[in-house]
């Protein structure tokens, strides 16, 4: 008897010995980066091409609105979106006026960023709208909501009717409008291409082919490169 559990034992240990000596398996290699994105499939080129604000950079610009419950949805992405951009393109927000009800919050909008409060209201509006389900639909009703982040009510209002304000909204409208946003959130990349979630495949396939229009026009030159920081001098 002892003799065969001997054997037992010395065929466990031959076993685990040839098991350790296994190579381990494998490790699937990542999913390539799509290469084969299609114009008029999964993204529209915008004819003729639209001035855009952001100077030598390539612009990133995603029309939206606080209504939009997708847009809400979508914001998470957008923060992802704009931190993985290479230094050579932009990102920035189009508030879309679709109806009467949207134009106080695109004016809110504006507001906000003229008065340099927008990086701390932008996702609480988001919240108090789509999570909270605060009523909000006229701008005196929005200027209450900015009130409680600080924000002078009556400065918020007289800068929500500044012709400033105005003249943001004007161009908005007409940008959105010449881009041919029908739907938001969309993205534009450099005022040459319009982007949607549902041509795209999804918000992470969205954000991987904004990437890749952005490195596509970037290699096209359409914009002079930054000029290179100067390198600083050794102590």
């Amino acid at each position: 008897m002892l003799k065969h559990l001997g054997l037992a034992l010395a065929s466990l240990m031959l076993v685990a010995a040839v098991s350790a000596a296994e190579p381990a398996a494998p490790v699937a290699p990542a999913a390539p980066a799509k290469t084969d994105w299609l114009a008029g499939t999964n993204y529209f080129v915008i004819d003729p091409p639209q001035p855009t604000a952001s100077g030598d950079k390539i612009e990133v610009l995603e029309i939206f609105s606080y209504a939009c419950p997708h847009c809400a949805h979508f914001q998470p992405y957008a923060e992802q979106l704009k931190a993985s951009l290479p230094d050579y393109a932009s990102f920035d927000y189009m508030p879309a006026i679709f109806n009467a009800q949207w134009e106080p919050f695109a004016r809110a909008y504006y507001t906000a960023k003229s008065l340099g409060v927008l990086d701390k209201t932008h996702q609480a509006l988001f919240d108090a709208l789509h999570r909270d389900h605060i009523p909000m639909s006229t701008i005196d009703e929005l200027a209450n909501f900015y009130a409680q982040h600080g924000v002078d009510k009556a400065k918020f209002l007289s800068e929500s009717a500044s012709f400033e304000v105005d003249s943001k909204l004007a161009r908005a409208t007409q940008i959105v409008k010449a881009d041919g946003i029908d739907g938001t959130p969309s993205i534009v990349v450099d005022g040459k291409y319009r982007v949607t979630s549902a041509a795209a495949g999804g918000y992470p396939q969205l954000i991987e082919l904004v990437d890749w229009l952005v490195k596509k026009e970037h290699a096209q030159g359409s914009k002079p490169a930054p000029a290179a920081k100067p390198a600083k001098a050794k102590k």
